[in-house]
């Protein structure tokens, strides 16, 4: 039996509801909310959000296949983990406020114990008294707070197996800490081999200055990696936080954007955002689009147009109907896309993978060898020399560049291709699109506006316009395709009254049929008139004519019957040339591939000179010229915009979806135009080969970085130049390293 909840057991909090089982617990909650409803401080990691939306996704930068529902560290390394979406009014990084707050507190004590370590001795014979004491009270704070975190993460590697930069930097840290410890508390312990000027020395100053140079690097990078998500917070910036709804009594209201349902009448005045994705019922106003596509012409609406949330009105007052709210708006899907392709793994990662698996391990081999050569082989104090060298070695090698090296140039690409109206699918992508030297385009929507305009109408004998025009728009109320709204938008500016199909079936790429009236009605081109038998040449030379001059030409038959054609004129978009051009510039080779005939498709390429061109073909078709061109070795690019296009570009190496398409062809594609610009493409290549010429640059100074510091900090050049690195240099270098690599990055920002 269900039992209902006691009222008198309830109390409201911050708009939710909290039921009790006792009078005791819920006077114990309504005294003090927020000490039952805050995570405990012990609950919350470094870096946590403790007031994070529910459903935030916590991932690693460099780790993308970490992903958990709280915030916490990598597992893999260490690393603290980061929400997927950023939030718009997300604070401080916690984590960038804690190592702040432990280095500044600490680094007047590492400024005393260095100068003591470093500058007294040359003073004073011998040090001051209890100098060892003194380094040693002073560098416990640095070494066992400021560098906590340090020490934890280092234990949680090697709990899960997992060796990384914190262990190399837990196990540097600890030797030195230790071995000046037991070097000032019990110095009878040690050898003669260890001691040096009678004394044995203490490096307390190197303890303390690694945690305070590894915080300031960790501090830098924190502060750089922050700057990888600016675009998606551009982009949720945009969003508008209200709406101004038409209620049906015809008074108006502001209501917030989470109230907005599909279906409801809005309101965007001059000045104002659009709200969320729909369509123009009134008025005519141009929309600001740039924010989205990088476009900066504004675009003239009028009813009918589909409008983009968070593009702002200009000019005139537009009134719209909602389609798409939530979640499921441009916008939002163009930040989720964004997010995804951030934390993906690019394919020239796998190498750095590869390395840094073994190589935390190899450096730890490296560092005990450099002791033990040392200690046996070196000169005197030979043990010293060996003990500086292997925490040299530890320090110098932490693969924090190595794995930054990919994740950073991607994540900034990706955010710039998103200011440019380029949405890539994942890095994979971004790595493969230089490679391209085909491309094969679509005609409709693709190289011309996709928003077809009636032409003619050509009866055959025995019929009439309206005869023709009723039937085709009758059958073609069902269809989504650019050509159908034409016919359908002039049957009803000439007032016909349709017939509703008693059945409809769309042949994909070749037309559609049905039942009107009794009739079988087949609208389409000629592959589907032999499909059902019609004889179709009867209008051949005429539907040569009008496809001769660009238009499309659908045949139309009833009862197997023809009963006329009709021609639908698309205008090429007023880029395409420019983007085409720009195109073969890079040294592409452009192929047209439409369902429309092809004479119409030969029209359309001489004027924008393409040389290479497919008519009339099917959703199969494409599929297969994608496969033959691949089989030649070719890399090919597909370009589209429609349900047809869907299998090849999926095959394609790249497939490019127009933003302005369906979201079948969109799902498909590795690259989504916004704008629906070919333009974008010529933009989108640059930047991959941009984004990989920054990624090799980082790869090549993380290995060079290692290749090269790891010998140094062993000693290699001791036998010239009587000098070792120091684990304090050592320390500099590691923490500058990773700087260097988020930098480098970044510049990504500013390609043009």
């Amino acid at each position: 039996m269900k039992v209902a909840a006691d009222p008198q057991k309830e109390v409201q909090h911050a708009g939710q509801t909290y039921h009790f089982c006792s009078a005791k617990c819920m006077d114990k909650f309504r005294a003090d909310p927020k000490a039952y409803l805050t995570p405990k401080a012990a609950d919350v990691t470094p870096g946590a959000v403790p007031d994070a939306p529910a459903g935030t996704i916590y991932t690693c930068p460099m780790h993308p296949e970490i992903r958990q529902t709280q915030p916490g560290n990598c597992p893999i390394c260490g690393m603290t983990l980061e929400a997927l979406i950023p939030e718009l009014e997300e604070k401080e990084n916690p984590e960038l406020v804690d190592f702040r707050h432990r280095f500044w507190w600490t680094l007047p004590l590492t400024v005393v114990v260095t100068v003591l370590a470093m500058v007294v001795h040359r003073f004073v014979h011998g040090g001051i008294p209890y100098q060892n004491w003194i380094e040693l009270v002073l560098s416990t704070p640095v070494v066992l707070w400021a560098g906590w975190p340090f020490f934890t993460r280092g234990i949680e590697s090697i709990r899960n197996r997992s060796p990384n930069m914190w262990t190399l930097i837990g196990l540097g840290v600890f030797a030195a800490y230790a071995f000046s410890v037991a070097a000032t508390l019990v110095p009878g312990w040690f050898p003669e081999a260890f001691r040096q000027d009678g004394r044995v020395g203490v490096y307390f100053e190197a303890a303390a200055v690694i945690v305070s140079l590894t915080l300031l690097g960790q501090i830098l990078e924190l502060k750089a990696r922050s700057q990888t998500s600016a675009a998606i917070k551009s982009l949720l910036g945009l969003s508008p936080k209200t709406a101004r709804r038409i209620r049906p009594d015809g008074a108006e209201e502001d209501i917030p954007i989470t109230h907005v349902h599909i279906g409801d009448i809005l309101r965007i005045r001059p000045g104002e955002k659009v709200p969320v994705d729909g369509i123009v019922t009134e008025g005519e106003s141009a929309l600001d689009e740039s924010m989205l596509t990088g476009e900066p012409i504004p675009v003239t609406k009028r009813p009918g147009d589909k409008v983009i949330g968070a593009t702002i009105n200009s000019s005139g007052s537009l009134v719209m109907k909602a389609q798409v709210v939530g979640s499921q708006t441009m916008l939002s899907q163009i930040v989720q896309m964004v997010a995804q392709a951030q934390r993906s793994r690019a394919p020239m990662q796998r190498l750095a993978d590869v390395v840094a698996g073994y190589f935390v391990s190899i450096v730890a081999a490296i560092a005990l060898l450099t002791f033990l050569g040392w200690g046996f082989f070196g000169p005197e104090p030979s043990w010293v020399y060996g003990f500086v060298n292997a925490v040299a070695v530890l320090i110098i090698a932490c693969p924090c560049a190595l794995g930054l090296a990919t994740p950073m140039s991607i994540m900034a690409a990706t955010g710039r291709a998103a200011t440019q109206g380029i949405l890539f699918r994942d890095a994979a992508a971004i790595e493969g699109f230089r490679k391209v030297d085909t491309l094969i385009v679509d005609k409709t929507g693709t190289l011309t506006e996709g928003r077809p305009a009636f032409d003619r109408v050509i009866p055959a004998p025995g019929f009439t316009d309206d005869d023709v025009l009723l039937a085709a728009a009758s059958i073609d109320q069902g269809s989504e395709h650019p050509l159908a709204q034409a016919i359908v938008d002039e049957a009803r500016r000439r007032n016909m009254t349709l017939h509703k199909p008693e059945s409809f079936e769309s042949s994909s790429g070749i037309g559609v049929r049905g039942i009107v009236s009794g009739h079988s009605i087949a609208l389409g081109n000629t592959a589907l008139m032999e499909i059902e038998g019609v004889d179709w040449r009867v209008l051949a030379d005429e539907a040569e004519s009008l496809r001769s001059e660009g238009a499309s030409v659908m045949y139309l038959a009833a009862d197997k019957n023809l009963v006329g054609l009709i021609a639908v004129s698309d205008p090429i978009k007023a880029t395409t040339q420019e983007a085409l051009d720009s195109l073969k510039h890079t040294g592409l080779t452009v192929v047209m591939a439409t369902g429309d005939g092809l004479t119409t498709a030969r029209s359309v390429a001489k004027k924008l000179g393409i040389p290479e061109v497919y008519g009339e073909v099917k959703p199969q078709d494409k599929l297969d010229l994608v496969t033959k061109l691949q089989s030649q070795g070719k890399v090919v690019a597909m370009a589209g915009d429609g349900i047809n296009d869907a299998p090849a570009l999926a095959k394609s190496n790249v497939g490019i979806a127009m933003g302005t398409g369906t979201d079948v062809a969109m799902n498909s594609a590795h690259v989504t135009l916004v704008k629906g610009d070919l333009r974008g493409i010529a933009r989108a290549r640059e930047l991959s080969v941009a984004t990989v010429r920054n990624m090799r640059q980082n790869l090549t100074f993380a290995f060079f970085y290692n290749a090269l510091g790891i010998p140094l900090a062993a000693g290699l050049l001791y036998p010239f130049t009587g000098q070792l690195l120091s684990p304090i240099i050592a320390a500099l270098a590691m923490s500058l390293s990773s700087v260097s690599v988020i930098t480098n990055a970044l510049r990504l920002r500013g390609v043009k």
